[in-house]
C-alpha cells in the first residue's frame, strides 16, 4: 500500500489510567489535583487533548466517584491553559468470575453497573469526547472480563450522540472495529467519526505491524483515528501511527518509561512524541484545530 503519513498530527494524553500502576511510579497522578497538573503539564508539552480516569486519592486504585471527576475537570477548566477534555466512559463494565470450577457467585470486586450509571459523569462533567469500549474481551490475567455487550454499546452510544459529546470508539480487535462500523451505519455514531487502535493489551490486538495495518487498513477513510501501544513497545507507535495516517496517544495509562529504566512523567512522554512527528516532518496541531476537525462542543 501506498505511504499516507499524516502531517496535521494531534496526540492525547492518557494521564492515569485504572491499572495498577500508581505503585510502581511516583509519577502516575492519584488525586485529582495531581490529575489536573498533570494535565496542564502534557497539554504544555504538545497534547491537544487530555484523556481521563480518576483514582482514590489515598489507595491509588480506581473510582468512579462523580466528585472527583467535577474536581479534575474544574481544575483543568481552570488552570491557564487550553484543552479537549476526553473522559472515559468505560468504568463500571468490570466483571470477576469466581473459580474456574464455581464461577458463581462473581468475585466481590466486580463493578457491573448499567448505562445510565456509566453515563451519569458525562452528564454532570460535560466533557467534549468520552470514550466507547466497542466490544467485551478477557482482559490481561485471571478471571476479569471486561464487559460491553451490543446493547449496552448501542445505548451508550446513543446517550452521547443525544448529549452532543463526541464519542471516541475505542478498538482492541478487529470485531470491535466491525461493531464500530455497525454503530456507524446504525446512525447512533454521527459524523466525524473518532476512533482509537489500542494494541498489545492482552487479549486483545496483539501490537505488531500486521495486526496494525489490518486494523488500520479497515478503517473507513473518512474516520479520524489514532493510535496506542501498552508496555516497552509504546513510545515506537508515535512514528507508526503517523505513518499509517493517524494520531498519536501516550501517557502513564500505557506506559510508565521514557527510555529503559527511566520513569517517565506525562509531559516527557508527551515531549517525546512531539520530537518524533516533528522529525518526520509532521506538525502537531493544538485544540482549537481539533475542536475544529471533530466538531466538537466546548463546554
Amino acid at each position: 500500500m501506498p505511504l499516507s503519513m499524516n502531517r496535521e498530527v494531534f496526540i492525547t494524553c492518557a494521564l492515569t489510567g485504572a491499572a495498577d500502576t500508581a505503585s510502581t511510579s511516583r509519577h502516575v497522578p492519584r488525586s485529582p489535583k495531581e490529575i489536573a497538573a498533570a494535565a496542564v503539564e502534557s497539554t504544555k508539552a504538545g497534547a491537544a487533548v487530555v484523556h481521563i480516569h480518576v483514582r482514590d486519592p489515598e489507595t491509588g486504585a480506581p473510582s468512579r466517584k462523580h466528585e472527583l471527576y467535577k474536581e479534575v475537570t474544574d481544575r483543568i477548566r481552570q488552570a491557564d491553559t487550553d484543552v479537549v477534555l476526553n473522559i472515559t466512559a468505560g468504568m463500571g463494565g468490570d466483571m470477576i468470575f469466581g473459580s474456574v470450577e464455581q464461577p458463581f457467585p462473581l468475585d466481590p470486586t466486580t463493578d457491573l453497573v448499567g448505562v445510565s450509571e456509566r453515563f451519569s459523569h458525562i452528564l454532570e462533567c460535560a466533557p467534549e469526547i468520552c470514550t466507547l469500549d466497542c466490544g467485551t474481551m478477557n482482559f490481561k490475567l485471571g478471571d476479569y472480563v471486561m464487559v460491553h455487550t451490543p446493547s449496552t454499546l448501542r445505548a451508550l452510544a446513543k446517550m452521547m450522540t443525544d448529549f452532543g459529546v463526541r464519542p471516541e470508539m475505542e478498538v482492541f480487535d478487529t470485531g470491535h472495529l466491525w461493531f464500530a462500523k455497525q454503530l456507524v451505519e446504525e446512525g447512533l455514531i454521527e459524523d466525524p467519526v473518532l476512533v482509537q487502535l489500542c494494541m498489545g493489551v492482552p487479549w486483545g490486538a496483539p501490537n505488531d505491524l500486521n495486526t496494525l495495518m489490518a486494523m488500520v487498513n479497515s478503517v473507513p477513510s473518512n474516520w479520524t483515528f489514532s493510535i496506542f501501544a501498552i508496555g516497552r513497545d509504546a513510545m515506537a507507535y508515535p512514528a507508526a501511527a503517523v505513518l499509517a495516517g493517524g494520531n498519536v496517544r501516550v501517557g502513564l495509562e500505557d506506559n510508565l518509561y521514557v527510555a529503559k529504566g527511566q520513569l517517565a512523567t506525562n509531559g516527557q512522554l508527551v515531549e517525546k512524541a512531539v520530537n518524533v512527528v516533528e522529525n518526520m516532518g509532521g506538525r502537531i496541531i493544538g485544540p482549537d484545530e481539533v475542536r475544529r476537525k471533530l466538531k466538537l462542543t466546548k463546554r
